[in-house]
């Protein structure tokens, strides 16, 4: 095999390899400069990948120490991207109440695609909450582009992006409402996001209101293994898209059952999952994976009374892009501290 090395090459010329990596905190990924938009097209481009099958990237490993949360091992390549590296990350639902702490946490390696040593040690909490909402977004437009209204569960960190995002690819919005347990987290999100967005954030009374105001619905709350079924299947009609990012937690199963399409961002991801008690009704039926609707290998929406579920959980083929491109950026802004190896 003929290496093409002009990328090692300039990688070279800025670090060391083999001696030194380059550490990136959280702020000085921020500060590379990517844009919304950059973000989203980065995102598109591991989704295109991982729908035409130009990747590698074996499903999610962990450990669980406790019973309600999980670290987990997220290596992939995009070669086309010379992207290679591994996610660690993790979600303990708890911690805010426990100590004060943000629930997810994370680092990404990211390797020479050649010799395999580390360039960069990188925060991944904020790639995490970038990438995850430009795959909503990707989704929501793939599947309905015309939408008017979108709900999002969950205001959090994730939450307020996707609301941030959302407008970005679905032109026509005119209404998005949101809805969360904590009151200061709804006024927090419409506070920092309104301003940024021209259309209009409203505050859900409650989960039913937001289901049956909206076409598009998102949720990113907990990951657990038992289904709150906060959302009721009486509430959802024909012709919604339900782009849930927290497995099968906040609905009831039953909406998913019934879906005429179940599309998933990893199938392989989702058996997994299944096969560790996230899905105690069984795994409903994949109809494909979301990359592939994104590069056109699938057909999405075929009628305006489809109901369409499409569960994304988060792909490492995403993490992996999006770092390599701030790794690319910190290089040439000389951000970061080179550390020996």
């Amino acid at each position: 095999m003929e290496l093409d090395l002009k990328d090692r090459d300039w990688l070279s010329q800025k670090i060391n390899i083999g001696e030194e990596v380059l550490y990136l905190t959280r702020k000085e990924c921020e500060s590379v400069g990517l844009s919304i938009d950059e973000i989203i097209k980065l995102t598109e481009d591991a989704l295109v990948a991982h729908g035409k099958k130009e990747y590698e990237m074996p499903a999610k490993i962990g450990i669980h120490p406790l019973p309600e949360v999980f670290f987990h091992a997220m290596p992939a390549y995009v070669p086309s991207k010379h992207a290679a590296g591994m996610k660690w990350i993790e979600c303990f639902p708890k911690n805010h109440e426990r100590f004060n702490l943000p629930q997810t946490s994370g680092l990404l390696i990211m390797n020479d695609e050649y010799s395999g040593w580390p360039l960069a040690i990188m925060d991944a909490t904020w790639i995490t909450a970038m990438r995850t909402p430009a795959v909503t977004a990707l989704a929501a437009a793939a599947l309905h582009p015309d939408a008017e209204t979108f709900g999002m569960f969950g205001c959090g960190v994730q939450g307020t992006a996707h609301v941030e995002f959302m407008p970005h690819l679905l032109k026509n919005l005119k209404r998005i409402y949101i809805y969360d347990v904590r009151e200061d987290a709804m006024d927090k999100l419409i506070e920092e996001v309104q301003p940024k967005i021209d259309v209009e954030i409203i505050k859900g009374r409650n989960p039913e209101e937001v289901v049956k105001n909206c076409e598009v619905l998102c949720s990113a709350t907990l990951i657990l293994k038992t289904p709150l079924k906060v959302v009721k299947d009486e509430w959802v009609t024909k012709g919604q898209t339900i782009l849930p990012c927290d497995l099968n937690t906040y609905w009831d199963p039953l909406i998913t059952k019934r879906a005429d399409k179940y599309i998933v961002d990893s199938i392989e991801e989702h058996e997994l999952f299944d096969k560790m008690g996230y899905f105690p009704d069984g795994l409903p039926e994949i109809y494909c994976e979301t990359g592939e609707i994104i590069a056109g290998l699938k057909k999405g929406r075929e009628n305006q009374n489809e109901l369409i579920v499409n569960s994304n959980i988060g792909m490492a083929v995403e993490d992996v892009v999006l770092g390599r491109e701030i790794l690319n950026r910190a290089l040439n802004l000389g951000l970061g501290r080179k550390l020996p190896l």
